[in-house]
């Protein structure tokens, strides 16, 4: 098994993963592409000292981007691997000192 440092790569905060932490105990994580849900299960225990109830994982997919120039040209946002992680209602996940 790998490290979880190796695993969870950082902590993504928008205003709907706010919603979600707030109101369900949901936390959203960016994680390694080839991570599996037990990894990241034991990645988030280890790293935060809490229990795990439920992990879900999606891809999410490179979109296009326009990129400033004099011409018109378009790129595409890198594609990357979204973990959810549901913890108990009584605990909770420092973000700010990951």
């Amino acid at each position: 098994m790998r490290r979880p440092e190796e695993v969870i790569i950082r902590p993504i905060i928008t205003e709907k993963s706010n919603r979600l932490m707030e109101d369900h105990k949901k936390y959203t994580f960016e994680v390694a592409l080839d991570a599996t849900k037990h990894e990241i299960k034991y990645a988030v225990e280890q790293l935060f000292k809490v229990p795990v109830i439920k992990v879900n994982t999606m891809m999410v997919k490179p979109r296009k981007k326009r990129v400033l120039g004099k011409f018109r040209k378009y790129g595409y946002t890198r594609s990357y691997k979204k973990a959810i992680v549901t913890i108990p209602p009584d605990r909770e996940i420092d973000l700010l000192n990951m």
